[in-house]
Formats: C-alpha cells, sequence, structure tokens
C-alpha cells in the first residue's frame, strides 16, 4: 500500500510526502514520487507515469514494477483532490484547452484536434462508479477506464487529472435511477449525469487550471440565437448526442466544444489512424456506466430494489399472469413478458401502488398527449415544433400547450402531431426548434383511464 498527500499553491506542488506498506519497492516508489512531484509545477506533476517513476529508480524489474504503477496511481489520486478541493490557480490562457479524456476514440480525437490547432491541452477523466460485482474493463468511469485514460493522455504528452465523484454521482445518479424504478418510472440516468454531476465539474476544474474552454467527444454541436448559446444536432444523425446533453445549463455553454460535431464516426476513426492513437479500432461501450458487467434487473436487486411481486392485467383488468416486480418492465416493452394471446402484446402502463402491469395491443400505446413535470425551456413554449421523447427516436412534431414563457415549469402538457407508441414516464422529453434543443422536461405518467373490474365468468385466453 503506498498513501501520496501533495500540497498545492497555485500552479505548484509546494509539498508531497508518503507512506508505504510493504517491499521495499514500494517504499521506494513513493519516496521517488515525492522527490520527483516536490516544488514542480502542477501540470509537470500531472505528466508524471509509473514509467518516470521506474526510471527514478534506476530501473525496476518485472515482478516490482507494480510498485511504480501503485506509486503514480496514489499520486495522480492527490492531484485530483487537491484540484476537487480548489487549490490550484493557474493563469488564465486563451489557449489552454481542458479535454475531457474517457480513453475511447472519440476523446482521443477531441484532443488530437486540440493539439493541432496549437492548443495547450489537457485532459481530465472522471471516476464515477466502483462496482466489483461488475466489469471495470467495459465502463468509461471505473477505475480500471481512469487508469487507461490517464495512460493514453500521458501517451499524447498531455498532463492528466482525475475527479473523483463517486459520491455525487451515487446520490444525484443512482439513488434516482433506483427511486424511479421503484416508482414504476424508466428513468434516463445520463441526461441527469451530464446536467448535474459531469459538466459542472470538469467547467469548474477548467476555471482552476486556467483553460478557456472545455471540449468532449460528444456528436452535438452548439449554436447561438439573440439570447444566447444552445445545443445543436450533430451533422452525423446516426451519432448525434444532442439528447444527452438536453440538461446542460446554458450558463456553461459559452465554455465547451464539441469538435467531433460535424463529423462523422467513419471520419473520426480515420484521424485517429492518422494520428496513430492506439485506441483508433476501440469499440464503443453500449451500457449504461454502472451497468458494465451486470444487467438491470440484477443491479436494482443488488442495490436495494424490492421485487414486490403481482399481476400482469390487460386493459380490461383481467388478470393474464403474474410478474415478480413491476420495476423489471418498461413501457412499451414486448419481449420477456411472460404471457401470451392471441395478438402480441405490450406494456402499456404501470401502476406501482397495485403492483400491476398492465398490457394490451401496440395500438394501446399511441399517445398524442404527453404531459411532462421538472420543465426548464431555455427558449419560449411557441418556439417549439418537435420533441424527442427517448434517446434513439426521431422527433415528432409537437407544441406546448399555453405557449408557456422560457423559465421553469412543473407541468407542461405537449400536444404531438403524430401518433408515438411507448411513451415512457420517467425518460427526458427534448425539446427541439428545428435542430435545435429549446427544453428539456421529464415524461410523467398520464392519469390512465378507470380499470374495469371484469366479469368473473368471462373467459380469458392466455
Amino acid at each position: 500500500m503506498i498513501r501520496i498527500a501533495v500540497e498545492v499553491d497555485r500552479d505548484r506542488v509546494s509539498d508531497a510526502g508518503f507512506d508505504a506498506r510493504g517491499c521495499a519497492a514500494a517504499r521506494a516508489a513513493g519516496s521517488a514520487v515525492v522527490e520527483l512531484v516536490r516544488g514542480a509545477p502542477l501540470l509537470e506533476a500531472a505528466r508524471v507515469t509509473p514509467s518516470a517513476v521506474a526510471d527514478a529508480l534506476g530501473g525496476l524489474s518485472p515482478e516490482r514494477r507494480h510498485a511504480a504503477d501503485l506509486a503514480a496511481d496514489a499520486l495522480h489520486g492527490a492531484i485530483g483532490a487537491a484540484c476537487r478541493d480548489g487549490a490550484p490557480r493557474l493563469a488564465s490562457s486563451e489557449r489552454r484547452t481542458l479535454v475531457a479524456m474517457s480513453g475511447g476514440v472519440d476523446s482521443a480525437v477531441a484532443a488530437h484536434l486540440a493539439l493541432e490547432q496549437g492548443d495547450e491541452v489537457m485532459a481530465v477523466t472522471l471516476q464515477l462508479w466502483s462496482d466489483p460485482a461488475g466489469d471495470g474493463t467495459l465502463s468509461c468511469c471505473s477505475p480500471h477506464a481512469v487508469r487507461e485514460a490517464r495512460a493514453l493522455a500521458h501517451g499524447m504528452g498531455l498532463p492528466h487529472v482525475t475527479l473523483d465523484l463517486r459520491g455525487d454521482f451515487r446520490d444525484q445518479v443512482v439513488d434516482d435511477f433506483l427511486e424511479g424504478h421503484g416508482a414504476g418510472l424508466t428513468p434516463n440516468p445520463c441526461v441527469r449525469c451530464n446536467g448535474l454531476v459531469r459538466f459542472d465539474a470538469m467547467v469548474a476544474l477548467a476555471d482552476r487550471l486556467g483553460a478557456a474552454r472545455l471540449a468532449t467527444g460528444h456528436y452535438a454541436r452548439l449554436t447561438c440565437d439573440a439570447h444566447g448559446p444552445l445545443v445543436r444536432r450533430a451533422a452525423d444523425p446516426a451519432k448525434d448526442q444532442a439528447y444527452v446533453l438536453a440538461r446542460l445549463s446554458p450558463s456553461i455553454l459559452d465554455r465547451l466544444h464539441f469538435p467531433l460535431g460535424e463529423l462523422e464516426k467513419p471520419r473520426v476513426r480515420e484521424i485517429a489512424r492518422a494520428a496513430r492513437l492506439p485506441v483508433a479500432e476501440r469499440p464503443e461501450s453500449q451500457d449504461l456506466c454502472f451497468l458494465a458487467g451486470t444487467s438491470g434487473p440484477e443491479f436494482l436487486r443488488r442495490h436495494g430494489a424490492r421485487a414486490r411481486a403481482g399481476q400482469i392485467v390487460d386493459t380490461r383488468g383481467r388478470v393474464l399472469g403474474a410478474h415478480r416486480g413491476q420495476h423489471l418492465f418498461t413501457v412499451g416493452q414486448r419481449r420477456g413478458l411472460g404471457v401470451s394471446a392471441g395478438e402480441p402484446l405490450y406494456v402499456v402502463r404501470k401502476d406501482p401502488e397495485r403492483g400491476q402491469v398492465v398490457v394490451g395491443p401496440r395500438s394501446a400505446l399511441a399517445r398524442t398527449r404527453v404531459e411532462v413535470g421538472g420543465a426548464t425551456l431555455y427558449r419560449p413554449g411557441s418556439e417549439v415544433d418537435s420533441v424527442k421523447l427517448r434517446y434513439r427516436s426521431v422527433p415528432v412534431p409537437s407544441r406546448v400547450e399555453g405557449s408557456p414563457a422560457a423559465g421553469r415549469h412543473k407541468r407542461l402538457v405537449l400536444r404531438l402531431g403524430e401518433p408515438v407508441h411507448g411513451v415512457a414516464p420517467g425518460q427526458v422529453a427534448c425539446l427541439m426548434r428545428g435542430d435545435t434543443v429549446v427544453g428539456v422536461a421529464t415524461i410523467r405518467a398520464s392519469d390512465p383511464p378507470p380499470t374495469p373490474t371484469p366479469d368473473k365468468e368471462e373467459p380469458v385466453a392466455v
């Protein structure tokens, strides 16, 4: 075990110390780190690699190399803690860019493009989750992912800072995810994470490091109208991520840069190959970061979601079967219902109070009226002309009832220009003006029609 402590005074590491237990190599590595960073500029300390630690010791044999890895990891944890506490105060520079580095090809190309245009580039990676039951190699924010992102940044010659936001992420995102499922909702944690955890922390770090902008590998663009900046859809519709950025505060948009917004994914990989980036062929992560290596139902079970068994009923209230927990279903779901009928059945709605899952034909899913809550309109509601109701869905024509003013609203009603099937309470409604995000809200469960009591003698085919 190696423990490193640093004291940061504005732009330098003014002091450092270590404590080590274990083999002689561990104690030597801890001492070497202290000698490397004490009195050094903060950005130079943020470039220290395991190889630099090993070299400072005259080289380490393969069986002792772990000591250099541990010491470097401890150092960067200490630098990250100092950065989060607000200790650094670097002079501002218009040519300094902080890049959010996940360890994937998109963020690496974002950093490469910033270097190509002559910027002084620094990297930051967020550690958001650590779960021994998951697979950290598949997550973008696990301890494993942090080490890989740091190695990538160092390989590109960049100083790297790790911010440990696991507490904030648990409080703001994971707990909301668990509570939402318990209440019969289908939350979207990515939108919440970007809006409440990730970007605020990274922009605050950019301020402390004197960076004029924060660049990320998101596929989105920024635009500006008479009232200020807004998020705009990416040029590549297949990769567009404006939806997951819909909750970003307009107050920070001026600080953001999305260099991939005008590019398509094949072109991004071409740039990575030409730059000989080691992640050029790395596959994309598909799971929610905290679900990597596990399933949604298993995650909910391990983290305290109580499985309340109940009935599966049709829209007339007839019992078709049983389920082991309504949180295991989402509106619009067809597969895995555990019941059969003469026509395909879909989850139409959920009733967490009764513990019921209501199923019906696809036609029962159609909605032209959607209630939303917790709404923020960045522009007046009269400017909304479409809404995106799921991340991968196509925007549908829509208007906001009553033409509300810009600002926050507890409840709004959207009128859709065409029926939409599978509108899931808890999901995000991304309000659009053309290809620009002008508002965000959370879909609410509309009051369902009363469920009739079936005739007990009426036969039911299942």
